[in-house]
């Protein structure tokens, strides 16, 4: 399944035409995101390449996320995917409260593929490990970018934007749904 990423009203991107994310259950408990960006590749400031392992504050240059919560919970997951090979995991038991380390999810497994007409990253992540949500349940999710351009200027990517700032955490960017249950 394929979902269109809309640039924020109040964003404005030189580097990037737009913004895909593939959606993609290979096997059962497994679920992979690939976002791929279309553009002058260039133009975007990649962060620099490091080990696949667990970082912070990677939202504040270019980076993808991840934003999954069951329906119609309160408590969700936000996980942040950089070019550099580093991800973050974080859980909140409502709208930007509660935050905390998920510390059960233990690795991302993340891949970049560049051209000059753009790349790829894909995340791959294991479903069992988010022991919080029920998986009797539809879960809905919200998938984002932060596009850090070579001038440092910013601009922000979702599934759907509220009125006012960008702010991925709100309900309206989790807008696409999907069972964890489902094998594919």
């Amino acid at each position: 399944m394929r979902q269109q990423l809309r640039l924020h009203p109040d964003s404005h991107s030189v580097a990037v035409k737009g913004i895909d994310v593939e959606i993609a259950r290979p096997r059962a408990g497994s679920l992979e995101l690939s976002y791929i960006v279309t553009g002058q590749l260039s133009s975007i400031r990649m962060p620099s390449a490091a080990a696949n392992a667990r970082g912070d504050g990677l939202w504040r240059h270019t980076c993808f996320e991840a934003f999954i919560r069951a329906v119609p919970d309160a408590a969700y997951y936000e996980l942040n995917f950089s070019p550099s090979g580093q991800w973050a995991a974080y859980q909140f038991s409502g709208y930007r409260n509660g935050m905390r380390m998920a510390n059960e999810i233990t690795e991302v497994p993340i891949e970049i593929r560049s051209t000059p007409d753009g790349c790829v990253l894909q995340a791959s992540l294991n479903l069992d490990h988010f022991r919080d949500l029920p998986r009797d349940r539809s879960w809905r999710l919200g998938l984002s970018a932060v596009i850090e351009d070579a001038t440092g200027a910013v601009s922000y990517w979702a599934l759907a934007h509220p009125p006012g700032k960008p702010d991925f955490h709100h309900a309206d960017n989790f807008a696409c749904e999907f069972s964890p249950a489902v094998t594919p």
